[in-house]
């Protein structure tokens, strides 16, 4: 009987226990997804749409719009 008490006290230690090691890798990785996430899309993003902004108002500035250069085609054909 104190046998049989005692095997599940260490089942049940030992499920507490990984059941806390597996939760606290769940989070980190759940934590490093987030913090990816939100670099990416408030630090990484809006320079990208400044720079895409900037590149069109040159080319729209520029007077050209989606043409290619002679060197360009020459280099696709080829291709």
């Amino acid at each position: 009987m104190l046998g049989s008490l005692l095997t599940f006290f260490v089942v049940g230690l030992i499920t507490l226990v990984v059941a806390g090691i597996v939760l606290a890798i769940v989070g980190t990785v759940f934590s490093l997804t987030l913090g990816l996430a939100a670099f990416l899309l408030f630090k990484v993003a809006p320079v990208l749409l400044v720079g895409w902004v900037v590149v069109k108002l040159i080319q729209k500035a520029k007077g050209n719009r989606g043409e290619l250069s002679e060197s360009d085609r020459k280099w696709l054909e080829e291709s």
